[in-house]
């Protein structure tokens, strides 16, 4: 009998699948495109980002500089204007294009790297075709809410930022090049420096448990050392700009803009819609120190236990909701948290629905927001329309931290039959010998295991 050839796998017998999702969203991204144009959107902040680079080329003062009829300044540190100098390079219509184009490619990188976060399993050769499907038809969803598409309309960096961030985290173990991207990031905008603070607390508790250099810690030493690096060239190069930003620029948070703002979703703007002031003060600092403390612990919990993807979630929404701004743009680590809670919350699927909506439903721009500042004066229901990520933000920790009361109260309640079964276990029979009682040994490997 002649042996039968191998089926071919399910990637390979139905590319038709992959035809489709492409086709899907490419009509979806285009639809997004036109939709934009007619939108007459401003892309004002990569005008910010041009005249940044182009007040470097010409020795200006990066920090006296303002642009654009808003009368915006620079906020982000020097090393910025230098990423920003290919903007120039390039007349106005064609960047605004290209800006556009390069965000939704990102949108693509986004969300497959947030796959290969929460399915490592994905990005293995054999399954390629799938993860590039899957990345394809979540993409063309995700594109439009709210904070993607605001990222599109200003010509914001965000998606950059946390592409970054989730390419250092999806890196293969031992990768030399992990902590590039988080250090390359923390330099040109300081929030992703949390996520230094996530590897360095979780690698030195792996460390302390097993004695040994384990992924987390050098990603850690990796981010810092290019950071340190970045920034100390920036000193050498823009001595000036640097001196300004660092013992200046870094503590005018006004500069940003006003702090009740409704598309701060920070707890910050969430505190100064409900005193109606523009100036939370300590309440803020008392509120970010809880909440940033409480969610960080979470955090590292997850990480020490090898569930990277919640680490990181958690992280990158803790850096959101303390940071004194948090603009609704900011929030597209919202696309890899829906990846998230669809992948873990089959039983549950009203939850992922609901934060969905939340991303998608632009509830926070159905206030009145102009201007003439109405947010110091907003009732109670537009307090909570306008606090809508800030509040599935917390949401999502309360049920993380809820999942892990109840995980440690099942284990307490398990305990004491189990250390019955071992006694017994223990105990010598009639005629039978007492088992040995040496240790199990569990390698350093498989609990560190990314």
């Amino acid at each position: 009998m002649s042996p039968s050839a191998p089926s071919p796998s399910p990637s390979r017998a139905r590319p038709w699948r992959l035809v489709a999702a492409a086709a899907v969203c490419l009509v979806s991204f285009a639809a997004f495109w036109v939709a934009q144009r007619v939108a007459h959107v401003n892309m004002l902040d990569v005008m910010v980002y041009r005249a940044e680079a182009e007040t470097l080329r010409s020795g200006g003062d990066l920090y006296a500089m303002r642009a654009t009829s808003a009368n915006l300044a620079m906020t982000y540190p020097p090393f910025a204007a230098v990423l920003f100098l290919p903007l120039t390079l390039v007349g106005v219509p064609l960047m605004r294009t290209l800006s556009t184009a390069g965000n939704l490619l990102l949108v693509l990188a986004l969300v497959r790297l947030s796959l290969q976060l929460v399915r490592p399993a994905l990005a293995s050769p054999a399954r390629r075709a799938d993860l590039w499907r899957a990345t394809l038809w979540v993409a063309a969803a995700v594109v439009w809410c709210e904070p993607v598409w605001t990222t599109l309309r200003y010509g914001q960096i965000n998606l950059l930022v946390a592409v970054a961030v989730l390419w250092d985290f999806t890196r293969r173990e031992g990768s030399r090049w992990a902590g590039l991207g988080i250090g390359l990031a923390t330099a040109v905008k300081l929030t992703p420096g949390l996520f230094v603070v996530l590897l360095l607390a979780a690698g030195l508790l792996l460390w302390r448990r097993d004695r040994g250099m384990n992924p987390w810690l050098r990603t850690a030493l990796t981010a810092t050392g290019v950071f340190l690096a970045t920034t100390l060239a920036m000193v050498v190069a823009l001595p000036s700009d640097s001196r300004t930003f660092w013992t200046r620029t870094l503590f005018e948070t006004g500069r940003v803009g006003h702090a009740e703002e409704t598309a701060n979703q920070s707890l910050s703007g969430v505190l100064a819609r409900l005193m109606h002031t523009d100036a939370p003060g300590p309440w803020w600092l008392a509120a970010a120190v809880l909440l940033g403390g409480a969610a960080m612990a979470l955090a590292v919990r997850a990480a020490v236990r090898g569930d990277k993807a919640v680490a990181v979630l958690v992280t990158a929404f803790t850096a959101l909701m303390v940071s004194p701004i948090s603009w609704s743009h900011h929030w597209v680590w919202c696309v890899p948290l829906l990846i998230l809670l669809y992948d873990r919350a089959t039983r549950a699927w009203p939850v992922t629905g609901a934060v969905a909506l939340a991303f998608a439903s632009f509830a926070l721009w159905w206030v009145p927001h102009d201007p003439g500042r109405p947010e110091l004066d907003q009732n109670a229901g537009q307090m909570l329309l306008s606090a809508v990520y800030p509040l599935t933000a917390t949401a999502v920790f309360a049920g993380y931290a809820l999942v892990v009361w109840r995980t440690r109260r099942t284990g307490a309640a398990d305990a004491p039959e189990a250390l019955r079964e071992a006694v017994a276990d223990r105990e010598p029979r009639a005629g039978v010998a007492p088992r040995s009682a040496a240790p199990r040994t569990v390698a350093p490997q498989a609990v560190a295991k990314e």
